[in-house]
């Protein structure tokens, strides 16, 4: 699914060389070229961690090795050996587990599956009637303490907000562990910026943010002349199936875990395409606090903020709210569940 680069040669005449010579040339630089290639894909910025193939949605309930109720949302083989993504219906934590440490013979009964967290927030936020734009969860489901940071990475050509992730990860809240922040990741901004993006995961490997990966398409397509009817993923023509699940592939490629949760871009959607996210397992994501529109967060918003560079606005409005210690960061998780004993 990734784009992988190769190094390819160069054209010309290579110069004659005395004949018992040129084996030795020959091979040596063919020893370079072959420890050229095997540096730049080990390397390279946009080499991929794992290679993910037959990834299939699936909606099966089963038990890890712990006897934990789990759902498995996709299946597929990475470097060749099959797994499954499941989601933890009580917690909305995703992992990726061997095939052979889910067991479907202890039969779920339906009414207990549905009782979960889970199942509930998925059918809530797909129920019709279904809105245009900005379906979905755009308010905690229960009274919190606190403010939901979603920041989206659409494609973009514009340096990203660096400041603005560094800003949020030295939040004082820091202090007493890692920042929760949900990002809303395009496969095309993850293709496109390797760096930036190997920048954003150092920041998870250091304790300083804790990301919830949200799923907002492979490509984000938009036409700035139509309609919301025929716009982004409504747009003619669109594979709403690969924009679904591209980005999901190329996050497991990352080493990075998809969430259960997609963000529409644009915040546009109809019945049908709505429909197709609950049975592909996922929560859509909207906003009531879309900064740069000039919406202001209350206890339990999700905020919108765009980190690609493409909403400067918006960032220095989230800017001021973070400096001033208005707000405090929650995890996604934390707005459709209780919090976790102490």
């Amino acid at each position: 699914m990734t784009d992988r680069l190769y190094p390819g040669g160069t054209q010309g005449k290579p110069e004659k060389s005395p004949k018992e010579e040129r084996p030795v040339k020959h091979g040596l630089a063919f020893l370079s070229l072959l420890f050229a290639a095997a540096f730049l894909l080990i390397h390279a910025p946009w080499a991929a961690a794992d290679t993910i193939t037959g990834y299939t949605p699936i909606f099966r309930a089963g038990h890890d090795t712990s006897g934990t109720l789990q759902v498995a949302i996709r299946q597929f083989k990475q470097n060749g050996l099959p797994r499954f993504l499941i989601v933890n219906p009580a917690t909305f934590a995703t992992a990726t587990v061997k095939e052979s440490e889910l067991d479907f013979s202890r039969q779920v009964a339906s009414a207990t599956l549905q009782a979960t967290p889970y199942l509930r927030t998925l059918d809530r936020h797909t129920a019709p009637p279904y809105l245009l734009q900005n379906h979905g969860a755009r308010h905690a489901d229960q009274p919190v303490n606190g403010v939901f940071l979603t920041i989206d990475m659409c494609p973009s050509s514009r340096p990203f907000e660096r400041e603005f992730f560094a800003t949020v990860a030295r939040l004082p809240q820091g202090e007493r562990g890692p920042v929760p922040v949900a990002v809303a990741m395009t496969g095309r901004w993850l293709q496109q910026h390797p760096k930036e993006l190997a920048w954003i995961k150092e920041l998870t490997v250091t304790g300083r943010l804790a990301i919830t990966w949200v799923n907002h398409s492979l490509t984000h397509p938009f036409d700035p002349k139509a309609p919301l009817e025929h716009n982004f993923l409504l747009k003619p023509g669109t594979d709403s199936e690969r924009e679904l699940l591209a980005t999901e592939v190329l996050l497991l490629e990352n080493d990075l875990l998809p969430g259960p949760y997609f963000r529409f871009p644009g915040l546009v959607a109809d019945g049908r395409l709505i429909r197709r996210v609950r049975e592909l397992g996922l929560i859509p994501i909207g906003a009531d606090a879309w900064l740069a529109k000039g919406e202001t967060p209350g206890k339990g918003s999700f905020i919108l903020v765009h980190g690609n560079g493409n909403e400067p606005p918006g960032i220095k409005k989230a800017l001021t709210l973070f400096t001033s210690g208005q707000l405090h960061l929650l995890p996604l998780d934390r707005a459709f569940t209780a919090p976790a004993s102490p």
